[in-house]
């Protein structure tokens, strides 16, 4: 599943220049950690609260910070307790220099974790590698997380989003055949990868029309009458909640109607309803990537612990797919603080990342080693049905280049019963 044309560097190469490079100058000279105490470890990030992508995307901070504070109730991590900072950039790239820089040169953070958005995030990556800062699980599928070379101390989550295109497109190669197909993408890295994984299953020439949005202007309307002119039956959208919700309702007003298929990013049901209000019921048969539990799957033991979480530490917030997003974030840093060891290093946590093995809520495998920082490899498809969001089908794993998209079969594993990872 690895492409040796990108990876570069051998596994043996690209240890040695992960040591290298988080030993010059990942900790403090006097032996002192950034963000670390005896008590204490002091995260920081960039989120959306406000702005065009803060629907849904403002409640994963706090339902991160909600699982810091059950971890912090039943002990901590070797006795230190999480503190967890999150500032609002509003899905402006300038805000988000200026955020990250007092969270890393005033607060003098530990590490950046979940930093959300591609345009947002790209921008503080030298700022990060140049002050040797762990960039942690950015909330993005770009692919620039993935660059071990350049990029030794920034690591992905979310699948990347050509690995997110060839699983809808593999949809609609295998279920939609012959049908007329549009792409709608976000006019940045988002868009552009999710288009060339489509492209990667279904050719190029079988996209009739291609359009993209800017998060400055919500006016879709002329994206999706060129999709109508076009007869387009399926649209795939590589777009954030807001203008998942805005194309949806846009087609609808043009009396426009195709088979919406949509990147994870933009298909958490609950969040779109919200937007639609009572034009929810437009959202009727949408089919959707994920790669979580299902927040409406009660019986899933990740949804219960999550649910009983959500209750105590954050204020009963509905749950949907960003609460179940930002709290598996947060199991996710505690396995990787539990493997770093008690004695915390900015060199040891990403060292503890790089070696990898880690299991928790996805259905989906998490790829980490030394040379591949891309997070999770697959999903598994949705469907809305009677209003409710559901799993359908096998889970699918693949890359960003031209391997097949397959069968992930591995059973998943259970939550500890407190919900505290141990190891």
């Amino acid at each position: 599943m690895r492409s040796t044309t990108r990876r570069g560097l051998a596994t043996a190469t690209a240890l040695v220049l992960l040591a290298g490079s988080v030993a010059c100058g990942g900790d403090d000279s006097s032996g002192t950690v950034p963000g670390v105490t005896d008590t204490e470890i002091v995260v920081g990030t960039h989120m959306p609260l406000t702005g065009p992508a803060s629907a849904g995307y403002s409640k994963i901070a706090p339902a991160t910070k909600a699982y810091f504070d059950h971890v912090n109730a039943n002990g901590g991590v070797h006795g230190r307790k999480i503190t967890y900072r999150f500032v609002d950039d509003g899905y402006n790239p300038a805000n988000t220099q200026q955020v990250v820089r007092q969270l890393v040169l005033q607060d003098r953070v530990f590490a950046i974790l979940n930093g959300l958005g591609t345009p947002t995030h790209t921008g503080v990556l030298d700022f990060l590698h140049t002050n040797r800062v762990p960039d942690l699980f950015v909330a993005s599928g770009s692919r620039n997380w993935d660059q071990p070379d350049r990029y030794p101390g920034t690591f992905g989550f979310n699948p990347d989003y050509t690995v997110e295109g060839k699983i809808l497109a593999h949809h609609v190669r295998t279920t939609l055949p012959g049908r007329k197909v549009c792409f709608l993408g976000q006019d940045d890295d988002f868009g552009r990868d999710a288009l060339v994984g489509v492209e990667k299953v279904l050719g190029a020439e079988a996209i009739v029309a291609r359009q993209t949005y800017v998060t400055s202007n919500t006016n879709v309307a002329p994206q999706i009458g060129a999709f109508k002119a076009a007869g387009c039956e399926v649209v795939i959208l590589a777009t954030v909640p807001g203008f998942t919700a805005l194309s949806v309702g846009t087609a609808a007003r043009l009396g426009f109607r195709p088979q919406w298929l949509v990147s994870n990013v933009g298909a958490d049901q609950p969040t779109l309803a919200r937007q639609l209000g009572d034009a929810a019921g437009l959202l009727e048969g949408m089919i959707g990537l994920n790669y979580l539990p299902m927040p409406t799957d009660t019986g899933d033991p990740w949804i219960q612990l999550f649910s009983r979480v959500n209750a105590e530490y954050n204020g009963g917030a509905e749950l949907d797919g960003n609460v179940v997003y930002g709290m598996a974030v947060g199991y996710l840093f505690v396995q990787v603080l539990l493997a770093a060891g008690p004695e915390l290093t900015r060199d040891g946590l990403l060292a503890a990342v790089a070696r990898g093995g880690f299991q928790g809520p996805g259905v989906a495998p998490l790829r980490f080693s030394a040379t591949d920082h891309s997070g999770y490899g697959g999903g598994r498809l949705s469907r809305v049905d009677g209003g409710v969001q559901r799993y359908f089908g096998p889970t699918y794993q693949t890359d960003e280049e031209d391997g097949p998209v397959e069968e992930y079969t591995a059973p998943p594993v259970t939550p500890p019963a407190d919900g505290v990872p141990t190891t």
